[in-house]
């Protein structure tokens, strides 16, 4: 009883602690798709970059987001119908970031997309993963991998156009990026996650607003 007593105390005593640490590597993965990196006090850059936490209504128009800050992006959206996007401003110009999360291989995969101000060209990306093949699949965390995604163009139209191709198999430049040689199957599922998720954002990204 006294083991199980202590056990259930540390618990409940870490737990808080091991939620803020979770809310900061959110925090530092979201200004990691800005280029800021390496930061010693990411809290304090993440509140000096990031002027406001939105969620994109059915018309494509952005309402402030009003609650405990959120770290699961997939969850919130299946369960409460959120799509969050984050406003912020690097020197002086406006960028938007966008939550990601899909399938690799072995498990889940998520990131951060930032767009520049006119909403349609990539300003930078942050990908990780929880179980893929090292030297693989896994290459989706490299910076190499990420830093393609750069500048690409994001819709064609209406349509999210904004992925990943089979390595070698590039055609459009200007949307497409060259995949993971031996990744395949990761590849592919940064592709699903890119189109599946941005569309949620299409009337936002394509409106002048």
């Amino acid at each position: 009883v006294i083991v199980a007593f202590l056990l259930a105390f540390v618990n409940s005593s870490l737990r808080d602690l091991q939620g803020k640490n979770v809310e900061l590597d959110t925090k530092k993965q979201i200004l990691s798709s800005l280029g800021i990196k390496g930061v010693q006090d990411a809290e304090a850059e993440f509140a000096k970059v990031v002027k406001s936490d939105m969620v994109v209504a059915e018309d494509g128009t952005l309402t402030p987001y009003e609650g405990a800050f959120v770290t699961s992006y997939e969850k919130d959206f299946k369960e409460n119908g959120r799509a969050h996007i984050f406003v912020c401003e690097i020197e002086g110009q406006t960028k938007y970031v966008i939550p990601v999360y899909g399938a690799g291989l072995w498990g889940a995969i998520w990131g951060y997309v930032a767009l520049n101000e006119d909403k349609n060209t990539v300003y930078g990306t942050y990908f990780s993963h929880a179980s893929e093949t090292p030297g693989l699949g896994a290459e989706i965390a490299s910076e190499h991998f990420q830093s393609e995604f750069k500048d690409k163009h994001v819709m064609d139209g209406e349509a999210v156009a904004l992925g990943v191709v089979k390595h070698g198999k590039v055609e459009n430049p200007e949307f497409q990026v060259d995949g993971i040689s031996g990744g395949t199957i990761t590849s592919v599922g940064v592709d699903a996650m890119l189109k599946g998720c941005m569309t949620h954002y299409a009337k936002f990204l394509t409106s002048k607003e």
